[in-house]
């Protein structure tokens, strides 16, 4: 098994990413409809959300999205200072920041799951420990470099597959699959995340939570060896 996950590292790390991506669009559906209208994945709407609220348009929060946001950025500098040392690629330290991210979104459901009616500081809490992991999340994908795929945000996806296509500037080789992929997949995650409320808001935090070990694990076995860690 290890053999057949080391033969082709770029294929793992593309099903890797997406499948990540996919689990994104889970937490992104659980902090907008379980969580008061806060993404925890995609920064982009949160700085809109909050351009928007500090102008008291339609009662918008303001509190969840600035912890989201600040929290995202603790967890990419994280992953930052914790990469830092070694060269671009899955490493032992990718491992144990995917396994921390997969323990904080476990973590995360504990409170969901065991208080009926959660108050608002136990909510503004898991909103952050999500921003947290999926800011952890970014910055290790961004390590790894999946052209196409950073597992939180398929903005810059979306330009690419339009720009490069026939219609735009019909540019050869352009990696069409991967994009209409990671955008496919995670609208997928963002519908299941919304069928899983309907179970219970800590149901999406633990299938996010089992995708990202499930990852972690895959590419620690795929990884080059121990001396890429």
């Amino acid at each position: 098994m290890i053999d057949a996950l080391r033969r082709n590292p770029d294929r793992l790390h593309l099903g890797l990413m997406l499948a990540l991506t996919f689990s994104t669009g889970v937490i992104d559906a659980v902090g907008y409809l379980g969580l008061d209208r806060v993404f925890t994945g995609n920064m982009t709407g949160n700085v809109v959300i909050l351009g928007m609220a500090l102008t008291g348009a339609d009662g918008l929060p303001i509190v969840g999205p600035i912890i989201a946001l600040v929290l995202f950025m603790v967890g990419a500098a994280v992953a930052g200072r914790t990469l830092k040392p070694v060269a671009a690629g899955w490493s032992t330290r990718s491992t144990v920041l995917f396994a921390t991210v997969g323990a904080v979104l476990l973590a995360a459901a504990v409170p969901m799951l065991a208080l009926p009616d959660p108050v608002e500081p136990v909510k503004l809490a898991v909103t952050g420990a999500l921003g947290l992991a999926m800011g952890m999340q970014a910055g290790a994908a961004r390590h790894i470099g999946v052209k196409d795929v950073t597992t939180v945000v398929v903005t810059s996806t979306i330009v690419g597959l339009a720009f490069d296509s026939v219609f735009g500037s019909a540019t050869k080789g352009h990696p069409w699959p991967r994009r209409v992929l990671a955008i496919a997949l995670i609208g997928a995650g963002a519908a299941v995340g919304a069928l899983l409320l309907n179970v219970h808001i800590g149901a999406g935090m633990a299938t996010a939570a089992v995708i990202t070990l499930a990852a972690a694990l895959l590419g620690h076995l795929g990884r080059p060896g121990p001396r890429a860690g």
